[in-house]
């Protein structure tokens, strides 16, 4: 997931939560004049691929997903790099060759599915990532169980090509990718168990695959799940991303279509933001609720374990839903969350607005007899050293990892990424041509960079990164049996 619904959707979606059709009107008009402020349409804003899968296309498998993929990668190179290339260079644009952030640099092209098998693996993985990027935001995790796993990773539809292509994306097209991956590697590895690592939208898809099984009458097929800024809620404002979208075909105004319209200078995420975008994953969190709300506790007590990561201050998702509609519903003692709390040094305390751990006192007192939680934290006031906390023993045990200077939280995007990443972490590889993302912001005069002020900003990688694969492993350890060999 990019962010909240936000501009136009939210004095529509404000206006449709209060039901007057003449603030619709109104909200409507203050959008048109909205409008004007952005940029015009690029090839890469209306450009549809014709080759993208879609959950009507039949019967497929995941090979048949793998093969239109395929055609869909050509496709793109047809109509979009082709018409690109007799252009002037624009050199922070990845949808012209040779620029700085075009995927053709890296040894692999992240923004497609992949798999590796593993003739040893004790367990199969499936890796799906979040809303508007890539694999790429699961590739270091896929590095990581290399080693021990069958591993795949999903690129979901509408994702790694051009931003249109989410303009018309359904959340039943990713519902169906989800399952098409899903059974591929359980046919891959057998009777070995699976484990799913979902990160924000790919959290939502791994546990709507899980509820549905279980509305089927199946048993889940996963054994363990793995969420990372898992997306269980938005606001309810993200209702006007319906209306806005619906708007824009009624009257023409393509702009509308979008939420932001940006510089497509990240080489394996979308800059811009389809308003379809927002409502689509609405809709998928809709469905979970749903789907949760019909559960009895029978098939509740068939959940497989699920273990989540969660930054206590998440600007895309609703973090408070994490707890409302996932373990406070559906958690049991195997369960476990853990929340990484903000750099609480004096200088970057006082910095922020308000607190956000005050919004989860209750959440943490509820949670003491249901799961297991964890609160990644100073050890100390003004102290950057961090300790990592347990809600429920009151053990509290020094990582070893401090917070970075300047930095006061960690974001939504962040907690895949660990330090040594090329693009997104702190430090730039000299010898690499490729554009580098996860450094210090530049300044200067505002208003000049392409690049908004507030993607500079925004913390990009996570500092506490080892520690959460050291959390991954032991659980996954005892929450993934391994069968034994006759």
């Amino acid at each position: 997931m990019r962010r909240k619904v936000i501009g136009v959707s939210k004095h529509l979606g404000l206006a449709v939560f209060y039901g007057s059709l003449g603030t619709v009107v109104a909200a409507l008009a203050l959008g048109v004049f909205w409008l004007n402020s952005k940029p015009d349409l690029a090839l890469w804003h209306t450009t549809v691929l014709k080759q993208e899968y879609r959950a009507d296309n039949g019967d497929a498998t995941f090979s048949d997903y793998l093969q239109r993929e395929e055609r869909l990668f050509s496709e793109l190179e047809q109509r979009v790099y082709r018409r690109t290339d007799g252009l002037p260079l624009e050199p922070f644009n990845r949808y012209y060759h040779n620029s700085l952030s075009d995927p053709a640099l890296w040894p692999r092209n992240w923004n497609r599915s992949f798999e590796w098998p593993n003739p040893d693996a004790e367990f199969g993985v499936l890796l799906i990532h979040g809303m508007s990027d890539s694999p790429y935001y699961m590739a270091p995790l896929a590095r990581h169980f290399a080693d021990r796993a069958h591993v795949v990773g999903l690129r979901l539809p509408g994702h790694g090509t051009v931003p249109s292509m989410l303009t018309t994306l359904e959340w039943q097209d990713l519902q169906s990718a989800t399952r098409l991956a899903s059974d591929y590697l359980a046919q891959q590895v057998g009777n070995k168990p699976l484990l799913l690592v979902g990160f924000s939208t790919g959290a939502a898809l791994g546990l709507n695959h899980t509820l549905s099984r279980l509305a089927e009458g199946q048993a889940p097929q996963f054994d363990a799940m793995v969420f990372l800024s898992p997306a269980m809620g938005l606001a309810p404002i993200a209702q006007g991303a319906w209306w806005q979208n619906r708007f824009g075909q009624w009257l023409g105004l393509e702009k509308l279509a979008w939420e932001s319209l940006a510089l497509e200078y990240h080489p394996f995420k979308y800059g811009s933001f389809a308003v379809n975008a927002g409502d689509v994953v609405y809709q998928l969190i809709q469905a979970n609720q749903a789907l949760i709300g019909a559960l009895s506790p029978e098939q509740i007590a068939t959940m497989p374990p699920v273990l989540t990561f969660n930054s206590v201050i998440d600007e895309t998702v609703d973090t408070q839903a994490l707890f409302e509609s996932l373990y406070l519903t559906l958690g049991k003692p195997e369960d476990e969350l853990v929340l990484f709390d903000i750099n609480r040094t004096w200088l970057d305390y006082r910095l922020l607005t308000q607190d956000p751990i005050e919004d989860y006192t209750l959440f943490l007192d509820a949670s003491q007899t249901r799961f297991r939680t964890t609160i990644v934290e100073n050890i100390g006031p003004g102290q950057p050293e961090v300790q990592a906390r347990e809600i429920q023993s009151g053990e509290a045990m020094p990582l070893g990892i401090a917070w970075p200077r300047e930095v006061h939280s960690l974001s939504h995007v962040a907690l895949t990424i660990p330090e040594a990443d090329p693009l997104l972490g702190p430090h730039r590889d000299r010898e690499r041509r490729h554009i580098h993302l996860g450094g210090q912001a530049v300044r200067g005069e505002r208003g000049m960079l392409a690049i908004p002020s507030d993607e500079l900003l925004r913390q990009k990688w996570n500092p506490f990164y080892p520690y959460l694969i050291e959390r991954v492993d032991e659980w996954t350890d005892r929450m993934v049996s391994i069968p034994e060999v006759e």
